[in-house]
């Protein structure tokens, strides 16, 4: 599948088995960029005037003396307490309630650790993003209507990919290339890539999606 083609779903047209969709966690479903930039703003990370989004809180922060350390304990604190402030991201809403209303399940499969690297805190994430899904009516009927054990928090990517093959989805859609493009991501799952744009040339083997809306036009089809 090119960058510029559409997902193939014609298997799974109206009558047939409602599709498995796969959607990962972090900066796919919940967006960070305000909570990064205030937290570090607020620990003198980057300046007052700074602007720019996690990429660009990274970079910077990146290049200060035991910078990936100061990044590490950064996301610690973001993944964590701070993921009260975090957003969901425009159109998914949408999304997860047309999946909800044509019966077609979701699953949340994220590369989360249990822990925050070098967090003195020790807050436990997972139970952190469990909060905030509950919060913003996930796995409520009138809501989102996400099944509670369809939540898979693994602990390295080679996890990940192994549960998105477990659990036969039919479509994963992740904020890394470097997770869709994997030797072993399977081969059978239409992958979409949440982003403005790739960084990888050539063809590949995703479709590139710039918001949640536009997702929602390439699996549901274009007069969504």
């Amino acid at each position: 599948m090119s960058a510029n083609s559409a997902v193939d779903t014609s298997p799974m047209s109206a009558g047939s088995k409602s599709w498995r969709i796969g959607i990962d966690f972090d900066n796919t479903i919940v967006g960070y960029d305000k909570v990064f930039l205030a937290a570090a703003r607020e620990r003198q990370l980057v300046g007052e005037r700074f602007v720019g989004d996690k990429r660009a809180i990274r970079d910077a922060v990146r290049l200060l003396p035991d910078g990936e350390l100061k990044w590490q304990r950064l996301q610690g604190y973001v993944y964590g307490n701070g993921i009260s402030n975090a957003v969901m991201f425009d159109g998914l809403d949408r999304f997860l309630r047309r999946c909800h209303s044509e019966g077609h399940t979701v699953m949340i499969v994220s590369h989360k650790t249990e822990y925050g690297h070098f967090d003195a805190n020790q807050i436990k994430l997972r139970q952190a993003a469990h909060s905030w899904m509950t919060a913003h009516g996930f796995f409520q009927e009138d809501g989102f209507g996400i099944l509670s054990n369809h939540i898979f928090f693994e602990s390295t990517r080679d996890e990940k990919l192994k549960r998105i093959a477990d659990l036969a989805c039919t479509h994963f859609i992740d904020d890394l290339e470097e997770v869709l493009s994997d030797p072993s991501f399977p081969s059978t799952v239409a992958r979409i890539l949440f982003a403005e744009r790739a960084v990888a040339t050539g063809e590949l083997p995703y479709i590139v999606c710039p918001s949640w809306g536009h997702i929602e036009k390439v699996v549901f089809g274009a007069h969504s």
